[in-house]
């Protein structure tokens, strides 16, 4: 595990960490004339456009759920927080390559690259999620006491794509087509995981395989706190958070243990 002198050098370092995120966020709106209007226009308008395409237009419904706006409640929930996932495993494995001339040139605790990373998807899906929700709350949808839950699901999650993304970037180091391949996985995941669809139109076998995915049970615990608001399974999540763990301790050993060689490879 993470040794208490890597925590206070990675500490003494944050403030590299919060100026890394706020230069990150302010380059991304530099030279716009709306500037960071955009990171609440962009997923408004997202949410916008699901809820009139689907609940006014298309009159989608959701099987054994009632509601106009219960598919678009169901899409955003699933494609907000597949969007956090995939940000994190995406710039994970590309992290150290991107930082290459940083880790040449520049002595300071490398664990603090994937924390930039979190930080600055996790300010990103602040923003979004904090629109969701208030759309929920315009609407009447937002959840009980059951809201609550976002929290240690969150935290899973993000356990899960640090340690995913932590992995391939180590390897995408030595081995340059993971980056390609992990690009083109993502895509077939993404469909693999009732994100769009709900579970139930899925035949028997197929639901049976799904069981396999850990992203399904973390999506179908969003969805199930906020579109029927209802607890997360958490017996299926216990297994889940039990790989989380398991993979971001191999990602850290991994990590620790090729940090001179990926130096030298860059």
């Amino acid at each position: 595990m993470i040794s208490s002198a890597s925590l206070k050098a990675v500490w003494n370092f944050r403030g590299f960490v919060l100026g890394s995120v706020r230069r990150e966020f302010q380059l991304k709106y530099r030279g716009s004339m709306l500037g960071i209007a955009w990171t609440v226009l962009q997923p408004l308008a997202m949410i916008i456009v699901y809820t009139v395409i689907f609940s006014e237009v298309m009159k989608a419904k959701l099987p054994g759920v009632e509601g106009s706006f219960a598919y678009s409640i169901h899409l955003c929930a699933g494609l907000l927080t597949w969007g956090l996932f995939a940000e994190i495993v995406q710039r994970g494995q590309s992290v150290f390559l991107d930082n290459a001339n940083l880790l040449k040139k520049i002595n300071f605790p490398r664990l603090t690259l994937p924390l930039i990373v979190v930080s600055s998807a996790l300010l990103n899906f602040a923003i979004i999620f904090g629109l969701f929700l208030l759309f929920l709350l315009i609407s009447g949808n937002l959840p009980g006491i059951s809201i609550v839950a976002i929290i240690p699901l969150l935290v899973v999650q993000v356990l899960f794509a640090v340690g995913l993304g932590v992995a391939l970037g180590v390897l995408n180091v030595f081995f340059r087509d993971v980056g390609q391949l992990s690009g083109v996985l993502m895509q077939f995941w993404f469909w693999a995981t009732p994100v769009v669809y709900p579970v139930s139109i899925l035949p028997d076998w197929a639901q049976t395989w799904m069981q396999f995915n850990p992203m399904y049970h973390l999506i179908k615990g969003y969805q199930d706190i906020f579109v029927v608001h209802q607890w997360p399974e958490w017996k299926s999540l216990a297994v889940v958070t039990g790989l989380s763990v398991l993979l971001a301790v191999f990602a850290l050993h991994l990590f620790r243990k090729r940090a001179g060689e990926i130096v030298d490879e860059l």
